[in-house]
């Protein structure tokens, strides 16, 4: 992309009120980083506990940034990094305040891009992270508390690279800051109280993959509705659609998690020395700088064979990744409302439908919408700026128990 356009998509991005720069003299926190180094070893404890907080700053909300428990795709203990942020204005809701877990959308790998850095005016926050405080706004300006989370990633000392859209990692993150957020001390915040779940595009699938999760993982959370907005749900479908096109950094980034999360696939053997290069420099990127640096590039280029990832992906031993990492395949028993433009220029339309579909099909409560979306160009990132709202809109009726009994059979 030439210097002038690459303007120009920030440009556009930032007047479309999607995102913001980060602040220049944003205040840094005390001993912040000591929520990013683990005990060592990790203690004996229940997913979910908080084993090291830490004072935030954020407007309009007490801020806490945690560490806490949780698992990852091998059902292994790992601590996971987030925030807690409880509204400065009192609920005047019915009942306790709801708590929401936000899923964060895709915002890197590197250590510097975790959201609750960027969030907190630190690390090395691009336009594209300033989605999430627009994402995170929305929901306290309803008055929700928000538990958000890093992920497992490289943000927290000895984390190993980030689990990119591995769906069962992903999932127990998002359950166990929920767990966390009610744990918390001095946060006034009910220990059993409803709660609920929202993210988009990555955040999309983590928040997907906890509907299908909540049930076993995490029976005790009493979840009133997840909003999943543009979830990958169909990784298999998405090696071909973003392979030599602009996004094609998302993919690097779901090979990077695949070979974190199985590291017994031995995947790192399939890429030629291009390919081990890429890998080594996505891994220290945040999202816009990926976008940039790699658009365009054919992963037939990137391996030994020659061949497009596509194609290894279709036969052992990934073939079994790609079908653990699908979601639609389990009943989620709350609520759920999956939001996508149908001229999504990332995610294919179909396959977040076909989640919604699979869903519909075990018997699932599913509001099905579409996204407002004027142009093929860009509509993926444009389509976050009607997500918070739809989202928050819609959990908040999740909680007054005024969810619907959804609209399957109807798209």
């Amino acid at each position: 992309m030439s210097a002038f356009l690459r303007r120009g998509v920030v440009a556009t991005l930032v007047a479309a009120g999607m995102v913001a720069l980060p602040a220049a003299n944003a205040p840094a926190l005390a001993d912040s980083t000591s929520v990013y180094v683990p005990p060592s070893p990790l203690p004996p404890g229940q997913n979910g506990d908080v084993l090291k907080s830490a004072p935030s700053t954020y407007n309009g909300a007490k801020a806490t940034r945690i560490l806490y428990l949780s698992r990852d795709n091998k059902d292994k203990p790992v601590a996971v990094s987030g925030t807690v942020f409880v509204p400065n204005s009192p609920w005047t809701g019915p009942g306790e305040r709801p708590i929401v877990a936000y899923a964060p959308f895709t915002f890197g790998m590197g250590p510097q891009c975790a959201p609750s850095k960027t969030l907190a005016g630190e690390g090395a926050s691009d336009v594209v992270s300033g989605f999430q405080g627009g994402f995170v706004n929305a929901l306290l300006n309803a008055g929700f508390a928000v538990a958000q989370t890093d992920y497992i990633g490289p943000w927290v000392e000895g984390g190993g690279e980030h689990p990119y859209v591995v769906r069962l990692s992903e999932a127990h993150a998002v359950l166990d800051v929920l767990r966390a957020a009610q744990r918390l001390p001095g946060t006034g915040l009910p220990a059993n109280g409803p709660v609920g779940i929202a993210g988009y595009s990555e955040g999309g699938g983590a928040a997907a993959s906890a509907a299908e999760l909540a049930a076993t993982y995490a029976p005790e959370l009493d979840v009133k509705g997840v909003y999943a907005g543009a979830p990958p749900a169909d990784k298999a479908a998405l090696s071909k659609s973003l392979d030599g096109g602009m996004y094609v950094a998302f993919l690097g980034y779901a090979l990077i998690g695949i070979n974190q999360a199985y590291p017994e696939a031995n995947m790192m053997s399939l890429a030629n020395e291009a390919g081990a290069q890429l890998f080594l420099q996505a891994r220290q990127t945040c999202t816009l700088d990926a976008v940039f640096r790699f658009m365009g590039k054919q992963t037939s280029s990137l391996t030994k064979s020659g061949q497009p990832v596509a194609s290894f992906l279709a036969r052992p031993p990934f073939d079994a990744i790609v079908a653990e990492n699908r979601i639609g395949t389990l009943k989620p028993a709350m609520p759920t409302m999956v939001e996508q433009s149908p001229l999504d220029d990332v995610i294919p339309a179909a396959t977040g439908k076909q989640m919604a579909k699979d869903w519909c099909a075990k018997g699932a409560t599913v509001q099905w919408k579409d996204l407002v979306s004027f142009t093929p160009f860009f509509s993926h990132a444009l389509g976050m700026l009607t997500a918070p709202g739809d989202a928050t809109a819609w959990l908040q009726s999740a909680f007054k128990g005024q969810a619907g009994s959804g609209n399957c059979g109807r798209f």
